[in-house]
């Protein structure tokens, strides 16, 4: 069953999407970018506050690919006490090296990796992800204002995502710009999640204040996972 994700920067965001019952809350600093890190110190605070009433996810920025800065980032971000850290994969870089080295963190973290849609991503890397122990990959979008997920990607590229991660029995989830109107078709893959931002803000403006109202209204059309995370 298809769980909503829904991204966000503070304390008072988290209280939000929280009594809105959604099924995962992942923090990030939209202003910097497509996986824009918060503090670690706000990210431990946060995690404290919302105290196991939901499993959360951070992102470590939008770092260069490069094994040893990204190593020391998840490894900070891993002790502010969140369930998942999830780690941008971005065009350029040793992919595989840094999946390798990564693998050390998994015994303790669980590990999300992130793949742009807009940028092509090799497929193959899924499969290595697995072999490291991650807990699962996430498509998102690069450039946000290039378009929604499904206006960048062919249904059938997306699905191709999807089987690859679900035969590696990775936690699979899709985000990027996505919209009220892009739910229908995207719960037809049977992801474990679907990820939102600038859906639940003022003006679909990502960077701007959550809008009550289209926090609900995402919410009511994805179907609850009744909290069995």
């Amino acid at each position: 069953m298809t769980g909503m994700l829904a991204s966000i920067k503070n304390l008072r965001e988290a209280e939000f999407v929280l009594n809105a019952n959604v099924d995962i809350i992942d923090l990030k600093q939209p202003e910097f970018g497509a996986l824009g890190a918060l503090p670690v110190e706000l990210v431990a605070e946060i995690v404290q506050k919302i105290n196991s009433r939901c499993p959360v996810s951070a992102t470590v920025g939008d770092l260069p690919m490069d094994a040893d800065v990204i190593f020391k980032a998840v490894s900070e971000m891993a002790k502010t006490g969140v369930d998942f850290v999830k780690i941008g994969f971005f065009p350029d870089g040793d992919w595989l090296s840094i999946v390798q080295k990564l693998g050390d963190l998994t015994e303790n973290t669980r590990l999300i990796a992130v793949l742009f849609a807009d940028e092509k991503p090799g497929f193959a890397i899924i499969s290595e992800l697995k072999k490291a122990s991650f807990a699962g990959v996430m498509l998102d979008t690069m450039h946000k204002k290039n378009g929604s997920l499904t206006q960048i990607m062919s249904h059938e590229t997306i699905a191709e995502f999807v089987e690859l991660a679900k035969k590696e029995a990775l936690i699979c989830g899709l985000a990027g710009s996505l919209r009220l109107e892009n739910i229908g078709e995207l719960l037809t893959f049977d992801v474990d999640y679907l990820g939102f931002r600038g859906a639940l803000c003022n003006q679909n403006n990502r960077v701007a204040q959550l809008d009550l109202n289209a926090l609900q209204k995402i919410r009511h059309a994805i179907p609850t996972k009744n909290n069995a995370h």
